[in-house]
């Protein structure tokens, strides 16, 4: 089961870039993580085969998708996955996102309702708002977490794959990691190398889940609380907001770090696998 690259023009004039897998029968979105994109998903893809048809774009800013100068709120986002879910014909999918992905997820979720069949977030990356204070702290932000470590320019491949080798969402270099590193970067017209994910993404994105809250009304519909064991998300605090919000929620701890279906990915596939496999049975035999 491999994805195949798909382009969608929106209204807006972008172009929005998404991977499909088409045999499957249950619709299936997946929302990758700042500075990420679509092949992430591609072991996932894999393991759930033929049931779901799944959709993984590259979100504005990211991948091979359009890289405007400004653009990047939640809302924004959200109506890029408005028209592509009228382009693929679906009124409702499930819905997973990681980290940042995850936020967006949850906010799309609230703000419709209606269009998710279940919902899957993964590690989320500060799902609430955050005091306006924190902004000082962005640019020591910016050095030191591991999926902006690549936004800078490399004279060579090698040096970039010689830092990559050495991040948490890479480690253990597996065939998998390779091919979602060597999607992430690009050559410039000068011979340099760097991540294709845009500074003015990540300045607005920013702004956006610190201003923004994740979670702001009860959900009714099956939800799934992933928690890496080295994740972001390891005190009460944290994962309160999810059982004050998420009526119908299981929580479940996996295997490895905040990138667990790039370190981990046979277990974090299964738990995936299991929780929608859960819900087909649910609309199969309804009490």
């Amino acid at each position: 089961m491999s994805f195949k690259r798909r382009n969608l023009t929106l209204s807006s004039g972008l172009n929005l870039s998404y991977l499909e897998t088409e045999r499957g029968q249950h619709p299936l979105m997946l929302l990758h993580g700042l500075a990420d994109h679509g092949l992430v998903w591609s072991s996932l893809a894999q393991t759930l085969g033929s049931d779901y048809h799944i959709v993984a774009p590259d979100l504005r800013g990211h991948g091979e998708s359009s890289k405007p100068p400004q653009g990047y709120s939640f809302a924004a986002m959200i109506a890029d996955i408005q028209e592509l879910m009228a382009h693929l014909g679906w009124s409702s999918a499930h819905i997973l996102g990681h980290s940042w992905g995850a936020k967006l997820a949850a906010i799309w979720a609230t703000r419709f309702p209606e269009q998710g069949r279940s919902l899957i977030l993964v590690d989320p990356f500060f799902i609430g708002k955050l005091p306006m204070a924190f902004k000082v702290t962005f640019p020591l932000l910016y050095r030191v977490l591991p999926f902006l470590k690549l936004m800078r320019s490399f004279p060579t491949y090698e040096e970039a794959e010689t830092l990559a080798k050495g991040l948490k969402q890479y480690r253990g270099w597996s065939p998998l990691q390779q091919q979602v590193f060597q999607n992430a970067i690009k050559q410039q017209p000068d011979g340099t190398w760097t991540s294709k994910f845009t500074v003015a993404a990540r300045q607005e994105i920013f702004e956006d889940v610190m201003r923004v809250d994740g979670l702001t009304e009860e959900l009714s519909l099956p939800a799934l609380l992933v928690l890496p064991e080295k994740g972001l998300n390891r005190t009460n605090w944290q994962i309160n907001p999810f059982r004050h919000y998420l009526a119908n929620l299981q929580i479940i701890s996996v295997p490895g770090n905040h990138w667990a279906f790039l370190v981990e990915p046979e277990t974090f596939n299964s738990v995936i696998q299991e929780f929608l496999d859960q819900q087909k049975k649910s609309c199969q035999n309804p009490e």
